[in-house]
């Protein structure tokens, strides 16, 4: 598949789109990492500040190694930022924080969106790997072999579509709480508003990466245009 220039058609759009979020995430998180807030909040007081207003209690933060590391896991309950966030009171780290709060919350409340991409957390890991690989199999020696493989991978596609609106929920709790809650100023908004959009750009470029992989391998296998060679 490497190898072939029509997947490479395919293929290009959402590299193009993910070099580009990418370039925009790291660009705006550098910025505004500079930038003060004038709460003096570094990023896990503002976490915590979030889960004390939604009541939830049992969610512990952590300080967690990476840049741009920072995720919350609902198995464990653990709310992890990465160094950069956690003890900084910039207003790109206390941004990063209140989102990954915001999923805290979204888990607290039964948020069904995030229910339905944890369920399928499994299969699309299977799907991204083993359903790619037997779709590309499939195209040369059986239809069927094509589907199996179609229908795997169109799972880790519908986990990346139901990850759009988890993700945007948790940037638009952030902006809304962290200026109600005072982590940020009325005029400050702006800068943490720039770092959380450049970021959930990364989620549109992988969705928007998996739609053309699943059309490509819909394609070779026949089942896109009527055509199996």
């Amino acid at each position: 598949m490497i190898f072939d220039p029509l997947y490479l058609l395919f293929a290009a759009p959402g590299v193009l789109l993910s070099l580009w979020a990418s370039y925009r995430t790291k660009s705006a998180f550098n910025k505004y990492s500079r930038v003060g807030a004038a709460s003096g909040m570094t990023g896990a007081q503002a976490a915590h500040r979030l889960l004390a207003y939604a009541g939830i209690t049992d969610v512990e933060i952590v300080a967690t190694r990476g840049m741009l590391s920072d995720h919350y896991n609902p198995m464990s309950k653990k709310l992890a930022l990465s160094e950069p966030v956690y003890g900084s009171s910039s207003l790109a780290a206390i941004g990063v924080a209140c989102h990954e709060a915001g999923h805290a919350i979204q888990h607290a409340r039964g948020y069904a969106p995030l229910k339905m991409r944890s369920a399928l957390v499994p299969v699309a890991g299977i799907g991204s790997q083993a359903g790619l690989w037997i779709a590309i199999l499939g195209a040369f020696f059986s239809t069927w072999v094509s589907l199996v493989g179609v229908a795997l991978f169109g799972l880790f596609v519908l986990f990346q579509l139901i990850t759009l609106p988890v993700e945007f929920d948790a940037t638009a709790r952030a902006k809304k709480l962290a200026l109600e809650q005072g982590l940020v100023m009325q005029q400050e908004q702006a800068g943490m508003s720039k770092v959380l959009d450049a970021a959930a750009l990364t989620y549109v470029a992988a969705a928007a990466s998996a739609i053309m992989t699943l059309l490509y391998l819909l394609l070779r296998a026949g089942l896109l245009g009527g055509n199996r060679n």
